[in-house]
């Protein structure tokens, strides 16, 4: 027992020192996929999120889900007993489950109901569920123990639940901050939904990277003078 235990103690130890030296390139090339998308929508299709929401949500979401799942499937656990196409299997499974969630939970919140602004819905949820549910699909799949730590407990472990928590967490407390404007009297193009809630949706994303990469330095760190001691 004692050595099977060393044994899961010395694989989490490898796959948090991995997931440190790769973290910043997944973070680096999942925020170029979304510069790439909206220099696109600006420069080629002369569209964005004010001007036109619903190609501009679909162009997001169409280049970032291949990086996002590729990306993160390769940081599976326990890559022994769960192959790669299998990982990806389930990132392409939790794009539409996790963009059902987002939109209920939107819906529930206040976002209007009605044919026309179904697509818009649809298609900010699908952007929502690659911040949040695609990567964690990928990496845990159907472990609900990890589902629930990292999103009804919010306790991150490893380096690799920072690269996941923290941008997902960012994501959803900047749609919330960035739906405070719709309801004010201004008459702005920008307080229609969804375009501040994705405005706020992606700003939160980037911030939640940048804090994760803190996270992850102090951790990384922490494990290092431990392992030192």
């Amino acid at each position: 027992m004692g050595k099977k235990t060393e044994t899961n103690r010395s694989y989490r130890d490898r796959n948090a020192s991995v997931t440190v030296s790769v973290s910043f390139m997944v973070h680096l090339i999942c925020v170029l996929g979304l510069a790439i998308a909206f220099w696109v929508a600006q420069n080629v299709y002369s569209i964005n999120l004010v001007s036109d929401p619903t190609q501009t949500l679909i162009l997001l979401w169409v280049v970032e889900s291949p990086i996002v799942i590729l990306l993160y499937s390769l940081l599976r656990r326990n890559p022994e007993q769960c192959s790669y196409l299998k990982a990806v299997g389930r990132g392409i499974v939790g794009l539409p489950i996790g963009a059902l969630l987002m939109a209920f939970g939107a819906v529930i919140l206040g976002a209007p109901i009605g044919i026309q602004y179904l697509e818009k819905t649809v298609n900010w949820s699908l952007l929502m569920s690659l911040f949040t549910v695609v990567p964690t699909a990928c990496v845990f799949g159907s472990s609900w123990e990890d589902w629930q730590r990292l999103f009804a407990y919010t306790k991150p472990v490893e380096v690799l639940d920072y690269i996941i928590c923290v941008p997902a967490h960012g994501a959803v407390i900047g749609t919330w901050l960035g739906a405070w404007p719709m309801p004010l009297d201004w008459e702005r193009p920008w307080q229609e939904w969804p375009v501040c809630v994705s405005y706020g949706a992606v700003a939160g994303y980037l911030l939640g990277i940048l804090a994760s990469l803190a996270f992850m330095l102090v951790f990384g760190g922490r494990r290092q003078h431990l392992k030192g001691e």
